[in-house]
């Protein structure tokens, strides 16, 4: 599996490799995975904001859990 530095770095090494129209479509296709990445984490944020309040609520209730 590849490491998120390897990929960056691969990514990069891709980049300088092309010239002109191929950098401008790697630069729209990051653009529409960070609009993706957005949109999913305002839609989900509640979601994932009411799993991980749960799950904090659990560990504080279990014995050594730092629960006052």
């Amino acid at each position: 599996m590849l490491t998120m530095w390897t990929m960056l770095t691969r990514f990069i090494a891709k980049m300088r490799d092309e010239e002109g129209q191929g950098l401008a479509e790697y630069a729209l296709i990051l653009v529409l995975v960070a609009i993706v990445c957005v949109a999913a984490l305002i839609f989900l944020g509640g979601s994932i904001n009411n799993v991980l309040s749960n799950v904090g609520a659990n560990i504080a209730l279990q014995p050594g859990g730092g629960g006052s």
